[in-house]
């Protein structure tokens, strides 16, 4: 085909113009075939734009037609120009499509891209954000995360948007300057983390964050993202740094606390090479690795490190849950009280409705400075 177009563009291979002025000059193809020194072959595919013009035959136009190889090479110019526009508008329709399923408010409010209503250039700007040449790749299932799409609950919106949040960490993360990596001071400050949990989030986030720059690992936080459904992501980047995202949803101590140790946890386990993604329960993902195995030693990881099970089955032996026999049993083990109310409910001994003000809530900021 020697054009192509869209509504409001159109663009014309030079062939278009070779076939007019063979009309013109009442000559056939097989004749200009000759006077090239080509094959028929090679002029029928360049009139039907087939293939692309080239300063040989630029040239060798030039002299058939009296023209100026210039005229020719222009032309080649301006039709793949067009021919780029033409298609690019393709892709932005096609984008558009991917970004009405994300929330570009989300990325817009925090800075990470320009604040327009325009929708040509909230595509532009989120390709850019996520270095991709496409908002497409995001529907990918291997791209960063790996659905199973075989599950029925997982709809094209959640890959999308778990894509657009690890990408979101991994932007976050390789902005952030880092130790080389030193899991062995990680591991040896596991303790002070934990007593972390007495204290403020304006006291401890500094801290904590001094621990994993130390480490060698880029700490985040990153806000909920609507259809996500991922709580937090460990990854490799390069051999002396490593990722540590979590999630800021639901914003209590025992779930922040929790999901920090559990991540902490992957980032021990060491899968370099892979990204690690912790999920909603209802969300199945893929991997090379055993991802069910590895889940389960950063659960447990996390609840025995936070509560020591000999303590924690001697205080539910005694079937005490009020509230002053939490609060003192917290005070004795050195944890926030709310970490213990969690467990208990999640455990099944008290319901999900009680003891609830012992759950302190952490307002997060995106820029690691508080949680």
């Amino acid at each position: 085909m020697n054009k192509i177009s869209n509504d409001s563009l159109i663009a014309f291979h030079p062939g278009f113009y070779i076939k007019k002025y063979l009309s013109a000059q009442g000559m056939k193809q097989s004749e200009l075939a000759n006077r090239l020194n080509v094959s028929e072959k090679v002029v029928s595919n360049l009139v039907n734009g087939q293939i692309n013009l080239t300063e040989d035959l630029a040239n060798g136009l030039a002299l058939v037609f009296g023209t100026s190889a210039k005229l020719w090479m222009n032309l080649n110019k301006r039709y793949f120009d067009k021919k780029h526009e033409i298609e690019e508008t393709q892709k932005i329709k096609e984008d558009e499509e991917i970004l009405r399923q994300m929330d570009y408010s989300f990325w817009s409010r925090r800075g990470f891209v320009t604040k327009t209503r325009k929708t040509e250039e909230k595509v532009k700007e989120l390709r850019k954000f996520f270095q991709i040449s496409s908002l497409k790749v995001l529907k990918n299932p291997d791209f960063l995360v790996q659905y199973k799409t075989s599950v029925n609950d997982v709809q094209e919106k959640n890959i999308i948007n778990s894509n657009a949040w690890v990408q979101t960490a991994l932007n976050l993360a390789n902005r952030i300057d880092v130790n080389e990596l030193n899991l062995n001071y990680l591991k040896n400050n596991l303790n002070e983390i934990r007593a972390m949990t007495l204290e403020t989030p304006e006291k401890f986030m500094p801290k904590l964050n001094e621990i994993f720059q130390k480490s060698g690992v880029a700490f985040v936080i990153v806000p909920n993202l609507k259809n996500c459904g991922i709580n937090g992501a460990v990854k490799w980047l390069g051999k002396q740094k490593v990722l540590l995202a979590i999630n800021d949803r639901r914003k209590y101590s025992d779930v922040f606390w929790f999901a920090l140790f559990h991540e902490i946890k992957h980032v021990f386990q060491r899968k370099v090479g892979h990204t690690i993604v912790s999920t909603d329960k209802n969300i199945k993902i893929t991997s090379a690795l055993n991802l069910d195995r590895l889940e389960k030693e950063a659960d447990s990881f996390a609840r025995d490190f936070l509560i020591k099970p000999c303590d924690y089955d001697a205080f539910v032996e005694k079937g005490n849950f009020s509230y002053n026999a939490v609060v003192n049993f917290s005070n004795e083990i050195k944890i926030q009280p709310g970490i213990l109310v969690g467990r208990l409910q999640r455990d099944g001994y008290i319901d999900f409705n009680q003891l609830n003000s012992l759950k302190e809530k952490y307002e997060i900021v995106m820029n690691n400075e508080s949680a």
